[in-house]
């Protein structure tokens, strides 16, 4: 199932580490089948507070995520962002293709205190 890196960058200073990550970073997540979903590229905040840059990586599986996140290749250039920005990241599965909320909403529904399951 697909999983996904998913970086809120914020504080950045721009400074040659920071270019130099920029270009060295798809070569550390390729081996591991990531590819760039978005980089670069503006955002549109529609609901709350959400300063800084958004990056998405995907990859085959969380295993994979996991992998690239603690290789010697990532860890090694990880300190060229770091050094100049701070971040949120994490890393998430996605939902399978046949995937239905409902039963997401049942078990919520199935985790109230008797008498609040009712819609209304």
């Amino acid at each position: 199932m697909t999983a996904y890196a998913i970086a809120r960058l914020h504080r950045v200073t721009p400074h040659a580490d920071v270019a130099e990550y920029i270009e060295r970073i798809q070569g550390t997540f390729e081996p591991y089948g990531g590819r760039f979903l978005v980089h670069g590229r503006q955002h549109e905040v529609v609901e709350g507070d959400w300063p800084g840059n958004v990056v998405m990586i995907a990859f085959p599986g969380i295993a994979e995520a996991r992998a690239w996140w603690n290789s010697p290749a990532y860890r090694e250039i990880a300190p060229l962002r770091t050094r100049h920005s701070e971040a949120d990241i994490v890393l998430v599965e996605g939902v399978p293709e046949d995937y239905d909320p409902r039963g997401t909403a049942r078990a919520v529904r199935d985790a109230l205190p008797s008498g609040e399951a009712a819609t209304g």
